[in-house]
């Protein structure tokens, strides 16, 4: 990412401003998640609606290789503005859990390319990158299902997912739960196929939360369905 109008002082008291956020219970509560911040994300949403949309300010941000620095980059850069190959240098560079999320959830879905990265993402060696694409395909699946061929997506979930690294496997597992819950001519392979693997089966889940358990998940949310 290049940016050509931000002075390196307007980053310098970004960046100190950040610094004054940091909270060491946060991050410690943070570091059981793979995030390395300690800024309370309610505050850090407050300082990027005060800088609101900078584009040239988020190249800066992302290039400093801080996490609490890329969460703030996301929020007030323009998803559009980015091209094919620079999303894609961007998703192997996020490494951290909430980066990631946020980058695929809030510039990725919402660039042109999309579609385009999802299709590549989803056959990526790289069990991260890879992790992007389910999520990608997540949201495909709930949102525009026309063209998707749901039983193949579900021949790869039930050959590959058990032995997924943890990130992918997460993702995989949304997307089955997703297709069981939108698709009712696939709910009853989509629980089997979480009841056969028992991935998260034994997921510690919070009272009055939902288990991410594929079979529990689809039936609850079936449920609730008005």
């Amino acid at each position: 990412m290049v940016a050509t109008t931000v002075t390196d002082a307007m980053v310098a008291e970004v960046m100190a401003e950040l610094a004054g956020l940091e909270d060491s219970k946060i991050r410690e509560v943070n570091a059981r998640h793979g995030d390395d911040h300690g800024v309370n994300l309610g505050k850090l949403r407050a300082l990027a609606k005060r800088l609101k949309t900078q584009q040239d300010l988020a190249c800066r941000l992302w290039d400093t290789d801080e996490t609490a620095a890329r969460l703030l980059a996301i929020l007030i850069c323009r998803p559009r503005a980015f091209e094919r190959d620079e999303l894609d240098v961007m998703l192997r560079e996020a490494r951290a859990s909430k980066v990631h999320d946020w980058f695929v959830t809030y510039v990725v879905k919402k660039n042109p390319y999309a579609e385009e990265l999802r299709l590549a993402w989803l056959v990526d060696p790289d069990p991260v990158v890879a992790s992007a694409g389910w999520a990608l395909t997540t949201e495909r699946v709930a949102k525009k299902p026309e063209s998707l061929d749901l039983p193949r997506l579900l021949d790869v979930i039930e050959t590959e997912m058990k032995d997924a690294p943890g990130r992918l496997q997460w993702a995989m597992n949304h997307c089955l739960a997703q297709i069981g819950i939108e698709h009712a001519e696939h709910r009853a392979r989509a629980i089997d196929i979480g009841e056969r693997l028992e991935v998260l089966k034994d997921y510690p889940t919070s009272p009055g939360c939902t288990s991410p358990f594929a079979p529990t998940w689809i039936s609850e949310m079936v449920r609730r369905a008005p």
